[in-house]
């Protein structure tokens, strides 16, 4: 009894310091904060399909037609009017935008990306654009909290913790998967299992989790029928289903990012570049709907992923739907709509593990239980292979399916996923949408002690892909200005000196025909502690020190006073 009693006086005294107790408080409203924008945003956007599809889906082909085509083009149109007007930031998913936050704003988040990010996606996905609820709902959380942070006067630099708990809150609301919402924040956006922010993510997560079970009940996102434990037989369709997905990852992921790249150089204007994707959309979907009666190219695709899953699916059918699916999102995301990938990629593992357990079963049958556990294979590889967060996808598709049978399946096919996927290179899908936009995420581990980040070695800190002007012709200006967002550049001239200049000087020397001044650039060695490199910052004119891997060497960093404070926000937190 002494023992207890002791144990209970320790827990007491620690939770007097105000600040833990603050810290504690901040997380849970935030957390119930979050959850409940994204049972809301995931409501209101549930409730626009139902009316302008499911319903319309009883009324027959020619009026569910006309029905589909206006709504899926005037909820584009007003996501199109939404981006252009109020910010093209909230386009897309919203997981690379909470990252960006995250690892180079300290976590700030503004007011207005997150209010059109959640109109605009309800618009989008509820209107029947082919992507997903959970991104956008990620983002919205991390904003929501990030926002509410601000106003219990936590500083501008140091919300990393509000986004994190608020984007944890929000996917364990948004699926209803509290296990797999704490996996992905710390493997996909801090990429740390032993980040100092995994408590007050554990209990975000469960108020999300809380939350929805409270509003909506403990059912899991889809439901399965019994799975008993599969032959081992089955295993070798696994391997190949497994493969299978993981293409269809790559081969997704590709054709965004190329679609992306052609809409940018297209003279369509961006308002209604969504609407392009929601017209691809309305064709092929309309198409699937006239042969066989489903709406799962629209919105999210769970209605006839449910459907599938309870009273099975033919191979063509799947087949059919995995390649409309797939042209559909690919054209709703590189067209510039606004919602996210985790559904579509989902529903593209699922139809990929049925069309691939209808080939299989022609040699050999295979029962229903055995295309459930395929279909759920395909769905873990093609998620897991796309974000590469292999624990995140299994631990989501075990918490939306609640089959316990299904889980060494489930391993396996993330195991071949994640080693064929590497092969096609090395930036998951959200990554390679940040560095195409200008925006790659250095991540600076967080030191661990004040003595540690003083004599830790600047390259460790420093931005490792620097941008280098060396060719100041207007052309040459004009492509890195268009490419890249930065205030500052530095300069490498040609007698191999180095210098810096300000965005705002190269677009004035290319507007009046001159060349651009240049400015003091100061220069530091990788191996040069931060304390003393920090010192240089006041020779530099500009708050930037590049760094070079030796003396009159080539450069292998670039250290802004940004990055300076994004380790010194990462220490204190």
């Amino acid at each position: 009894m002494t023992g207890f009693v002791r144990v209970g006086q320790g827990i007491a005294r620690r939770f007097r310091r105000p600040d833990e107790v603050r810290s504690v408080l901040l997380t849970v409203v935030c957390s119930l904060a979050a959850a409940l924008a994204a049972v809301g945003f995931m409501g209101a956007m549930n409730g626009c399909f139902s009316v302008l599809y499911l319903r319309a889906a009883g009324l027959g082909v020619w009026r569910f037609a006309v029905i589909s085509l206006v709504s899926i083009s005037v909820s584009s149109l007003i996501v199109g009017w939404l981006l252009t007007q109020y910010g093209r930031g909230a386009a897309g998913s919203g997981v690379p935008q909470l990252k960006s936050a995250f690892w180079l704003q300290f976590g700030e988040i503004a007011w207005r990306p997150v209010w059109v990010k959640a109109v605009a996606g309800i618009a989008s996905i509820g209107g029947g654009a082919s992507l997903g609820r959970e991104g956008p709902s990620v983002f919205i959380g991390g904003g929501v909290a990030s926002l509410l942070a601000g106003a219990f006067g936590i500083s501008r630099r140091q919300r990393r913790a509000a986004v994190a708990t608020g984007a944890a809150a929000a996917l364990a609301a948004a699926f209803n998967t509290p296990l797999a919402a704490i996996a992905f924040v710390l493997e996909e956006v801090i990429h740390d299992f032993s980040s100092r922010l995994i408590g007050r993510i554990m209990l975000a997560a469960v108020i999300g989790a809380l939350v929805v079970h409270a509003l909506l009940g403990p059912q899991p996102s889809f439901e399965l029928p019994p799975v008993a434990e599969p032959p081992l037989r089955i295993y070798v369709a696994v391997l190949v289903v497994a493969l299978a997905a993981t293409l269809v990852a790559v081969a997704f992921q590709r054709s965004v990012l190329g679609l992306r790249r052609y809409m940018r150089g297209t003279r369509v204007p961006p308002m209604l570049q969504p609407w392009i994707g929601g017209l691809i959309t309305w064709a092929l979907g309309l198409g699937v709907f006239a042969f066989t009666g489903r709406v799962g190219v629209f919105g999210l695709g769970y209605h006839d992923l449910s459907s599938a899953f309870t009273a099975g699916m033919s191979a063509p059918v799947a087949g059919l739907l995995l390649l409309t699916k797939l042209m559909a999102t690919v054209a709703c995301y590189g067209c510039g709509g606004c919602g996210g990938i985790f559904s579509p990629t989902l529903f593209l593992g699922a139809m990929t593990g049925l069309s691939v357990g209808g080939l299989f079963s022609l040699g050999a049958p295979l029962s229903g239980e055995d295309h459930v556990l395929l279909a759920a294979v395909g769905m873990c590889a093609c998620f897991g292979a796309t974000v590469r967060a292999p624990w995140s996808a299994m631990l989501m598709v075990f918490e939306m399916t609640h089959a316990f049978a299904v889980v060494p399946a489930l391993m396996l096919g993330t195991l071949v996923s994640q080693g064929v996927v590497r092969l096609f290179g090395h930036a998951n899908f959200y990554d390679a949408i940040l560095e195409q936009d200008g925006h790659p995420v250095h991540e600076v581990a967080p030191p661990r002690t004040l003595f540690d980040w003083q004599q830790a070695a600047v390259v460790t800190v420093a931005n490792p892909n620097p941008v280098i002007l060396h060719d100041l012709a207007p052309a040459a200006i004009e492509a890195v200005l268009l490419a890249h967002p930065y205030r500052v550049f530095p300069v490498q001239q040609g007698d191999g000196r180095f210098a810096v200049v300000e965005r705002r000087e190269l677009e004035a020397a290319v507007r009046e025909g001159r060349a651009p001044r240049l400015r003091k650039l100061a220069l530091a060695l990788g191996h040069q502690p931060i304390r003393e490199v920090s010192d240089l910052f006041i020779e530099s004119d500009l708050g930037m020190v590049l760094v070079l891997g030796h003396a009159a060497g080539a450069p292998i960093g670039l250290l802004t006073l940004h990055d300076l404070l994004r380790a010194q926000a990462a220490l204190q937190e």
